[in-house]
């Protein structure tokens, strides 16, 4: 594989000369290697791994020689024509001749010594492909030694089919928001969109292109609450796109109660949006109190349509804390009392209190989960149970059936304590389904603003049942959902 070191003091000569520097008028030639030279502040090796006609892979290893950098762009200018035509590592752009690569949010931090592969793919003239000229880092040229290792000699001869043009893949690492509890994540139209609660009067979210990129993104107020009877401690935001009198409009759905924090007041409330931005604007909608039974809290909203019809699931304090199915005749009024779907009696949905909350909803193949948070939060057996729907009227529990175990619980392992609160998306390119959640980093983690909002990608076994594997660590390297777009 030629490559191009970028070295002090010499001049820009040839690698490889007579015949294979010839060998480059030939369509898929590779590049013979050079060497030039440039300024103090980084080293890079330049290199063109393999040629096809119309089209060729590069690479650039950066090595930082000068201060730590909390951010960096890396600048060079083609001489032949050549154009960036796909990047990874890196947000590419290209003006003229001249390049610019800019660190991604997930490795901008670049200490001395650290070095950075940047790769991609690129158009060329079929003729000649010679190697960049002016790497500079942060407006710095580069003059640092880079020690060239030995390349392939370069081919003579076009492939009899083009290599592979996929980049490498790329990668986010949890957690993708440090005080993330209660998290609800949509992909919709270009963007990840996170809601978490705030435990105050206010109703944010943060958007994204990249699902690694919402743990820097800037987190917007949308709403803030002001009428007495939900007035503070926002839990459990959710967000829905469903059919309103206007046509579809987002549904925010919250707890929300008086303040001072009194949680016999905790109720769910809704917001509509004026148009298809899930980031609003947003005016309040109504209470979506107990038609019937207003006579305890209500926690945790989720959504179910199901057979044309529209349900409200929740929690309420019964001396247990049962999950509950409410009718709604639209996305802001109930049609009818709740009615008791699961209520928490198994030995690992009563570690710490009985409970069974924060119900969602999956639904695949014609087939009906719901996935629910079981045991206090406040422990680190708090984990997630499922029911599935067996026929029937959907407001009895007679018409679920309770999976006898588990299905996603804490890792010692891997440093997971109490996941749950979870949520479902699918990957920008619809074929990948993933799960978001909150969990704690040491088994005495607590039941609050501490929990961090994690994402990971599921699987579906041969029967049919989701599979969510085992909760991933802090840190680790994972795949970015399918057809997620570099930035």
């Amino acid at each position: 594989m030629p490559l191009v070191p970028w070295k002090t003091g010499a001049r820009l000569r040839p690698l490889i000369a007579g015949a294979a520097a010839c060998a480059v008028a030939a369509v898929g030639a590779v590049t013979a290697a050079t060497s030039a030279s440039a300024a103090a502040g980084c080293a890079v090796t330049y290199r063109v791994g393999s040629q096809w006609p119309g089209g060729f892979s590069g690479s650039v290893d950066l090595t930082n020689l000068g201060d730590p950098l909390t951010s960096w762009t890396l600048t060079w200018s083609f001489t032949a024509g050549q154009q960036v035509t796909q990047g990874w590592s890196a947000v590419y752009s290209q003006s003229g001749a001249q390049v610019t690569a800019r660190n991604q949010t997930w490795n901008g931090n670049l200490g001395t010594g650290a070095a950075v592969n940047l790769g991609f793919n690129g158009s060329w003239n079929n003729s000649t492909n010679p190697a960049p000229t002016g790497f500079a880092l942060n407006g710095v040229a580069c003059n640092g030694s880079a020690t060239p290792t030995t390349g392939a000699p370069p081919t003579t001869s076009a492939p009899t089919t083009a290599p592979p043009t996929t980049a490498p893949p790329r990668t986010f690492t949890n957690p993708i928001k440090m005080r993330g509890p209660d998290p609800w994540l949509t992909y919709y139209s270009g963007f990840y969109y996170l809601a978490t609660t705030t435990w105050n009067n206010t109703i944010t979210m943060r958007r994204s292109r990249t699902l690694g990129g919402l743990a820097s993104a800037a987190e917007a107020v949308l709403f803030t609450l002001t009428r007495p009877n939900g007035a503070g401690t926002m839990w459990a935001p959710e967000f829905h796109l469903l059919n309103g009198p206007s046509g579809q409009r987002w549904y925010f759905y919250y707890t929300a109660g008086q303040e001072p924090f009194n949680l016999g007041t905790q109720r769910i409330h809704v917001l509509e949006s004026a148009g298809l931005d899930p980031m609003g604007p947003y005016a309040f909608k109504a209470d979506l109190l107990d038609p019937v039974s207003d006579n305890t809290w209500e926690l945790d909203p989720g959504i179910l349509q199901l057979n044309g019809n529209l349900y409200l699931l929740g929690t309420f304090y019964n001396g247990s804390q049962p999950m509950f199915i409410r009718p709604l005749s639209n996305p802001w009024t109930a049609s009818g009392t709740r009615r008791i779907l699961t209520t928490p009696t198994l030995s690992w949905e009563t570690v710490g209190g009985a409970v069974a909350e924060g119900g969602e909803v999956l639904q695949r193949g014609g087939r009906t989960f719901i996935v629910y948070s079981a045991s206090h939060c406040s422990t680190p057996d708090y984990k997630l149970g499922m029911l599935e729907y067996t026929g029937g009227d959907p407001l009895s529990s007679s018409s679920w059936r309770k999976f006898p175990n588990p299905v996603f619980q804490r890792s010692n392992a891997a440093g997971v304590y109490g996941p749950g609160h979870n949520g479902f998306f699918t990957s920008p390119d619809g074929t990948e389904d993933w799960i978001v959640y909150h969990a704690n980093s040491s088994a005495g983690g607590g039941c609050d603003m501490n929990r961090s909002t994690r994402a990971q990608k599921f699987t579906w076994n041969a029967d049919g049942t989701p599979n969510f594997g085992t909760p991933v660590s802090l840190g680790a390297q994972l795949a970015v959902p399918s057809g997620e777009p570099a930035s």
